[in-house]
């Protein structure tokens, strides 16, 4: 697993692996305690993402959903829904984070 991970999240993984089946036992268990489909998940996590202001989870949930299939335009809305709530600066900063994934 750890291979997958980049950067600081790969290193952790392999330096604490324990740690990281611990933390990805427990993604398991937060996802499967509702009924909400994988691609609302994703989406709600990218949304969390640019609350928290966090560039690498942003660019990470960016990439995954990608992978999984949502298209760039509907991970693009994640940032411009954020506008209203957490300021127009915010939600730019967000919009060029994932851009930094979809515009590859």
């Amino acid at each position: 697993m750890s291979n997958d991970l980049p950067g600081a999240a790969g290193a952790l993984a392999k330096k604490h692996p324990q740690v990281w089946e611990a933390y990805a036992a427990l993604g398991a268990a937060t996802a499967g305690a509702g009924d909400l489909t994988e691609r609302e998940r994703r989406l709600v996590k990218l949304a969390l993402a640019v609350g928290a202001a966090s560039e690498g989870a942003v660019h990470s949930h960016t990439r995954r959903g990608l992978d999984e299939g949502i298209a760039a335009s509907d991970l693009h809305q994640v940032a411009l829904l954020a506008i209203g709530t957490l300021g127009l600066p915010r939600a730019v900063a967000a919009g060029t984070w994932i851009a930094d994934v979809t515009d590859k």
